[in-house]
């Protein structure tokens, strides 16, 4: 672990030396990363469109023949979700009512009663042995996991923070549905905030993310070097674009 957050901090050292960059080149990244990360993230999830499919919606505004409606809404919310990330990084904190917001942006097509508001059903997720908490008991869940954040941030190195965020997060599968998308989307805006790249985790690593992650209900280490090997992955690709 020591050394693959060793690796990070020297390949972060050197996309700091090409900073500051121009307005031009951060809207660039900005939008190559739109793209990557809504595909992958709802890849993760099932969602059919390709890479190329999600780029068409999200730059042309046109809709994918075949397609379910579903596939085209969860790219457009999380598009706009992935926007507000960028607003929510100029701050030095994450809020209870921020989470909310992410949820409600990436959801508001599919279900508008639902979104930003936490569940009121029970759920499971499928091959895992572990239960999920009663709906009951969400809104204080929420509340403590959002006291400790600061915490967590004194304590870990930031990768190892955004790791635990994303951890806790979706233990807690506060919303009926986009935990995924949400969780995966508060690893980017601590890494944001750190001034770290967007991590993408592939889909063809979708076994190795969900392992990892029901091995962290133990402990906590396979689950941190995966979320740093894509940081460490990102940050090659973002130096790739850049030299």
């Amino acid at each position: 672990m020591i050394k693959i957050l060793g690796e990070i901090d020297k390949l972060q050292k050197e996309i700091n030396s090409f900073r500051p960059l121009s307005k031009n080149i951060l809207k660039q990244l900005k939008e190559y990363y739109r793209v990557g990360l809504t595909y992958s993230s709802n890849a993760l999830e099932g969602n059919s469109l390709t890479e190329t499919e999600t780029r068409i919606v999200l730059e042309d505004g046109i809709t994918i023949g075949g397609k379910p409606i579903k596939d085209l809404y969860e790219a457009l919310g999380h598009s706009e979700a992935y926007d507000h990330i960028y607003k929510l990084a100029k701050n030095t904190n994450i809020l209870e009512v921020d989470i909310k917001k992410l949820h409600k942006l990436f959801y508001h097509r599919i279900n508008e009663n639902k979104a930003g508001k936490y569940r009121t059903e029970k759920v499971f997720i499928a091959g895992s042995k572990y239960t999920l908490p009663d709906p009951d008991k969400i809104p204080v869940l929420m509340k403590e996991f959002a006291d400790k954040l600061k915490k967590l941030e004194q304590k870990y190195h930031p990768i190892e923070y955004a790791a635990l965020v994303h951890k806790e997060f979706v233990f807690i599968h506060p919303f009926i549905d986009g935990n995924g998308r949400v969780a995966r989307l508060l690893t980017n805006l601590v890494l944001l905030q750190k001034n770290y790249v967007i991590a993408i985790i592939p889909p063809v690593l979708r076994k190795d993310y969900i392992e990892s992650l029901e091995k962290a209900h133990t402990s906590d280490g396979d689950f941190i070097e995966f979320i740093a090997r894509t940081v460490r992955e990102t940050q090659k690709d973002y130096l790739r674009l850049l030299r």
